[in-house]
């Protein structure tokens, strides 16, 4: 699913293209990614865009007449900018948007259908949609601990939770716990002072060093390789890889479709994170260490 990088990016590509202009016509691809009614998605044609903005994981365009057009990408959700009156593409293709300078369109792969667009008139209904987590970049160490604590969840739980914090999934939680050198699954009201401190300059180190890099990637284009999985990253996606800090190998716990990559040494203090699924496989047979691990991996003398 882009994130909070991913979307800053693509915010900022879409404002170089679209603010100023007119929205000539929207064609949608598949009825099922409209999730409003009224106001219509045809009161959107004609109107500028006045501005973009991030909500969430959302991408908000801005239009006269106070109508926003709301686009969620969920996890397969990605946009492409094409020359103008591009064709939309196959099965994939979910909605085109013209203008003049070219099209923007929304594709998503694989057969589940979960992007969606809300057309929405208002600040009020705009706000509507924010699930209310505070800005990760923007909040300072006090409350930023505020937020985390103000329920007690894992910190893999409270790093993505979209009312806690506003922006961060699942692959940049994983970057963000191993800069800080913490568990994924360690309770967040458990956090000594010093960890919690830093796991906010974690937090915002990591998202603002990865928005710079896909800054740079994208250049003057517009962001074609959008993935959760990207060189560079430390831990996600990289299971049986080595650490880039102490080359052990890189670790995952599995909860139905949601994986949490991790280092044992650098953030467990060498402990196996059993999934849970396993471990009712396995039961006493789970490693508990990354020693145990190893020495079970090795062939018989």
């Amino acid at each position: 699913m882009p994130e909070l990088p991913d979307i800053a990016v693509y915010i900022e590509c879409l404002e170089r293209r679209i603010v100023g202009e007119t929205l000539d016509n929207t064609r949608i691809g598949h009825p099922f990614l409209v999730r409003t009614v009224d106001p219509s998605i045809r009161a959107a044609a004609g109107k500028r865009v006045l501005g973009i903005e991030r909500i969430g994981k959302r991408i908000a365009i801005g239009l006269e007449d106070d109508l926003h057009i709301v686009l969620h990408l969920m996890i397969a959700g990605r946009l492409q900018w094409r020359d103008p009156g591009a064709a939309l593409p196959g099965k994939r293709g979910l909605a085109a948007f013209d203008f003049a300078p070219g099209t923007l369109i929304l594709t998503e792969a694989g057969a589940k259908r979960r992007a969606s667009l809300h057309m929405v008139r208002g600040n009020d209904d705009l706000r509507a949609l924010d699930p209310g987590g505070i800005e990760p970049l923007d909040c300072d160490a006090e409350a930023f601990a505020a937020a985390l604590t103000d329920a007690n969840h894992t910190l893999k739980r409270a790093l993505t939770d979209p009312h806690i914090l506003s922006g961060i999934g699942n692959a940049y939680s994983d970057e963000i716990l191993h800069r800080a050198r913490l568990s994924p699954v360690k309770m967040a009201r458990s956090l000594s002072g010093d960890e919690m401190a830093r796991l906010h300059e974690a937090t915002r180190v990591t998202l603002t060093d990865w928005t710079e890099r896909l800054r740079a990637e994208a250049g003057d284009g517009f962001p074609d390789k959008v993935t959760a999985f990207r060189d560079g990253m430390a831990v996600h996606g990289r299971y049986r890889e080595p650490c880039p800090d102490c080359a052990s190998p890189v670790q995952r716990i599995v909860h139905g479709a949601h994986e949490t990559n991790y280092c044992a040494h650098c953030q467990t203090g060498g402990k196996l994170l059993a999934d849970r699924a396993l471990s009712r496989l396995l039961k006493s047979d789970w490693p508990r260490t990354l020693d145990e691990l190893e020495s079970r991996a090795r062939p018989p003398v």
